[in-house]
């Protein structure tokens, strides 16, 4: 069963409301945790390309692309769980893993289910939340994400599309909604 349905969550994924490439984020981590996430990617058999300042290389180790000088380029890991379905991993810090997909490429229930089944296998594989947020991430405005204890990707917020209020379905700042959890 998906964890998410397209026509629920499709303004969510619309590029000219919410960026064309929102943030997604694990909170908390460290050199470890991207080591693992590095090693998911290997693992896994999805196409990757790692470069710094435009120079393909090979996947280095995380520590060694971590500990890299403050005034260097950030690299970045270009990820490919399927075709036609892009994460832009940053190494900002240890401390957040942090990349970015591509909503142009992530349009109906087919892509949606591969999105969700890739936040599933980061969010498993490293024990903790995994979080979409808008282009430029508000990080109060949280879109869906991955919910370690419920195994699953949920909604984080009302769409647009679903809500009633203020500016035709969008709350006084404009943002998303954070969803209410039954009570």
């Amino acid at each position: 069963m998906a964890d998410l349905f397209w026509d629920d969550v499709e303004s969510l994924f619309d590029p000219g409301l919410m960026g064309a490439l929102p943030d997604v984020v694990v909170p908390g981590t460290s050199v470890e945790d991207w080591q693992a996430a590095l090693d998911l990617v290997e693992g896994s058999g999805w196409t990757c390309r790692y470069s710094e300042g435009g120079a393909e290389l090979p996947v280095p180790r995380a520590e060694a692309v971590l500990s890299r000088p403050a005034d260097a380029e950030c690299p970045e890991l270009r990820v490919r769980p399927t075709a036609g379905v892009l994460a832009i991993f940053r190494f900002y810090s240890a401390e957040e893993i942090d990349f970015d997909v591509d909503l142009r490429e992530l349009q109906g229930q087919d892509r949606l289910d591969v999105l969700c089944g890739f936040l599933t296998a980061i969010g498993r594989r490293l024990g903790k939340p995994v979080v979409m947020y808008g282009e430029g991430g508000a990080p109060g405005h949280p879109l869906l994400g991955f919910d370690v204890e419920r195994d699953r990707v949920e909604l984080l917020t009302v769409p647009p599309a679903a809500e009633t209020g203020a500016e035709e379905g969008h709350g006084q700042s404009g943002q998303p909604q954070p969803a209410t959890q039954p009570g």
